[in-house]
Parts: structure tokens; sequence; C-alpha cells
């Protein structure tokens, strides 16, 4: 019996020319989908002039529609306001599965809303781990809950994101799926040569907010300097905290130990990583960090804070884990550069060629679409019944906010027939090339972006 093939839409406000652990996770997954055969079209909001559709590499079909960002690269929240041109392209593209990514994503709550109307199937991927205690989590929360009430399926990165996300959303845990992400080795991979034992470098490369521990650094770095004296760190990122940093460097006049790098584009995060040694991550929080992954592609021993699904990363020998406190990192990162005359970079990228590749990814997601696809459907007053469970007042709320998507429905239906809507023609190309040579465009897409 042949495999059945999909016509998925992947939705989310994150996605390129914006970078990130999410961006490149909908991008390669769908790189690797079009090759199983599937049909992969992706949905986000418009970047700047970027807007109307696009093709990119291996045939991946982009919406860009026309709604402008308001924070943090998401959409304002409109509820139906997206209704129609989600409806025109579940029906050009004969999408038979919504895949939706990222609880932060107005656009990903939408689309999997207005989907489960219509009678779509829909799978969610978290991507973040949340509290439960400050007003922002609570909120979110509880519009997670709506989202995952009437969702087929749920895919989760790490075990500790999976109980995260099931204790936030009420979702029953057999519905949840860990999936982790994975790393492209074709692009990280070590240098020609080893770099100079002479001197020690510490790579840092993430967002300089709270969130990433960027107030850890400004306190772990001067002592660590203090401590060894052929150690020196190389800082890539940008953000908010990256005024502490330099105030730091300042401070303890450290401007020839501490080279802040500022922003550092995608395509040249390998180079900056294959001229360390150790890869310092001090996350205060993480689903699953990819750049962990990447440092250890390309040879690096990891020291990073043990948070959230950070120690189901990597095996014990490849990373030396630490609490989010400065005099634990200090210690964890003295015990790196005492154990790193044992490391080679070559076996530990061969190592991660085994253990992480997006093929393996597609393969375990094609079998949740498939489970999504086998799951009844349910009616509305099934649907009305699973909303009601959500809260006293909130599941009131959402049942209003349903009842009212599924009546505009209706009434597109009658204004706007499916059969007016045209179908848009099959386009498949001949997907024989080697996965170095589609990560490879993806690595030339980002520098032209």
């Amino acid at each position: 019996m042949a495999e059945q093939k999909h016509r998925i839409l992947m939705v989310s406000d994150f996605f390129y020319p914006n970078f990130g652990g999410v961006e490149n996770h909908i991008y390669y997954l769908s790189q690797c989908l079009l090759k199983l055969g599937h049909k992969v079209v992706v949905m986000t909001h418009a970047y700047g002039n970027r807007s109307g559709v696009r093709y990119m590499t291996g045939g991946l079909k982009v919406y860009y529609v026309p709604w402008r960002p308001f924070l943090m690269q998401n959409t304002l929240p409109t509820f139906y306001g997206t209704l129609p041109i989600i409806r025109t392209i579940l029906i050009r593209e004969r999408i038979s599965l919504v895949h939706g990514h990222q609880a932060f994503s107005t656009l990903c709550h939408e689309a999997l809303m207005h989907a489960r109307t219509m009678g779509y199937k829909v799978v969610f991927t978290d991507h973040s781990l949340y509290g439960f205690a400050d007003v922002g989590s609570i909120h979110m929360n509880k519009v997670l809950q709506f989202t995952l009430a009437d969702v087929s399926q749920a895919i989760c990165v790490s075990h500790t994101s999976k109980e995260n996300t099931v204790l936030r959303s009420g979702l029953p845990p057999e519905k949840v799926f860990v999936i982790p992400n994975a790393v492209d080795t074709a692009m990280f991979k070590p240098a020609p040569e080893r770099p100079s034992s002479n001197e020690i470098v510490i790579v840092v490369i993430s967002r300089l907010v709270y969130r990433k521990g960027a107030d850890l650094l400004v306190e772990v770095i001067p002592e660590v300097c203090h401590l060894h004296s052929n150690i020196r760190f190389i800082v890539g990122g940008d953000g908010p905290k990256r005024v502490r940093l330099e105030e730091m460097r300042e401070k303890h006049s450290l401007q020839d130990r501490v080279e802040m790098l500022g922003a550092v584009p995608h395509a040249r995060v390998r180079s900056v990583l294959a001229s360390g040694h150790i890869f310092l991550n001090s996350s205060l929080t993480e689903a699953f960090c990819i750049a962990i992954l990447e440092a250890a592609s390309c040879g690096l021993l990891t020291v990073s804070t043990r948070v959230g699904g950070v120690p189901e990363v990597l095996p014990d020998d490849m990373i030396v884990l630490a609490e989010p406190d400065p005099s634990d990192m200090v210690r964890a990162i003295m015990k790196a550069v005492s154990i790193l005359p044992r490391i080679d970079p070559q076996v530990m990228h061969d190592r991660m060629k085994k253990l992480y590749n997006w093929h393996d990814v597609a393969k375990r997601t094609e079998i949740v679409y498939n489970r999504a696809l086998k799951c009844s459907n349910q009616n509305l007053i099934e649907r009305v019944s699973r909303y009601l469970s959500c809260g006293a007042w909130a599941g009131k709320l959402f049942c209003l906010v349903m009842i009212i998507d599924f009546l505009l429905w209706r009434l597109l239906q009658l204004l706007q027939p499916a059969g007016d809507i045209e179908e848009v023609p099959a386009f498949i190309l001949p997907h024989q090339h080697q996965e170095s040579e589609v990560l490879e465009d993806f690595k030339e897409e980002q520098c032209l972006g």
C-alpha cells in the first residue's frame, strides 16, 4: 500500500527572513517533508516589502500575507480578520492538514481556530517554556488552552516542554508527542585545523536579553578571566543587555580579552563557533537549545545552565551543566577547561550526525500527521462541549468566539462559494538533490536575505 501523501500548511508569525530557532525548524522540516513527497506551503506575515507569494528552495511556497507585526514580530490579534484569507489559501492549495508553530504566534492561534471551524485536522508544535505565576504567562496559558482544546495532535521539542505544555493547556498527554529539533551537520562542522591550545576561546552566541542570562555573563566573565589568564571570550549577539556587557568590559579593563561582535548573521555563526574551544549557554529558561547542537556539531565542548530541556540535548560527556548561579557557572567552566584536552572535535561532529538529523525529524512528524488525520471529526455540539470545559467564564467566552467564527465561515460560504475559488495547479520539483545541497541553498538565501 502506497504511503499517504499530505498537503500541509505551516503557519507562524516567525519565518524567514527573520532568524531564530522556530524559523529554522519550519524551514528545514518543510524541506525534508517536500523530499518525502508531501506538499508544503508556509503562511506568515509580511516582512518589510516582502509580501505576496514567494518560492524558496525545493519549490517551498510561502504566503507573506499583508499583515504587519506590532510587537516582537507578532501580528495584532484580530480573531476573525484572517478568516477570509486563510480560507482562500486552504481551498486554493487543497490543504489536508494545518500545522501551527509557537504559542507566541497570534497568526498560528487564529489559523488553527479557523481550520478547525472548517473541519481541517490541525497539529501544533510548542517551542518554548512558560511560567504559571506572572500575568503574561497566565493570559498566554489561557489562550493556549483555548487553541489546544480542539487540536488533533501536539508536538513538543523536549520531555520537559511536554510536561510544561500538558500542565498549561490541560491537553491529554497521549495527544502530545516529543520530537526534538535537529542540526544541519553539513553546515556546522569543525574547522579543518583545531584552534591553538595556547589560548582557550569561549564563545557565546545568543540574544543579549534577560531570558538568555545576559546578566549572568556580566558576573561570570570577569571572574573566569581573573582565574585563568589564557582564556578569551567572543560574544556574538545583540539586545538590550549589550550595554551591561560593554560596561563590564570597561570596568574590568577586559577589552583585549572580551570581543563583542554584535549581531552575527546566521551564515557566519559556524565560522565564529569554529574559532572557539568551549560554547557557553547561560539561558534562564529553554525548551530546547538549537545553539548547543550547532556548537557541538562544530566540535565545541558545551557549558550550560541546567534549565528546561537542556539536560536532554547532549550526552553527559559532551556538556558540563551548572545551576543558573555565577559561582556554579564559573566552577563548570573550570571543569570544562580541565577536560578540554580529551575532546576531539571531529569525533564529536560524527556523533552529532548520528544523534540529530532533520530527515529523522520529518519522518517522525509524518507519523504524527497520519495519526491526526485518523482522528474522528467533531460536530459543532461536540466542539462546544470541549470549550466549555476550559473554565467557568473562559469556557463560555471561548464558545462564543468559536460560534461567531462558525457563523462567519458559513456567511463566507454564501458570499464566495468554494467552487468560485480557483485551485492552484500542482507544482512539484524532482527532489534529487542531496541534503547538503538543499541546506547550502538555505545558507545562501540567508546571506542574500
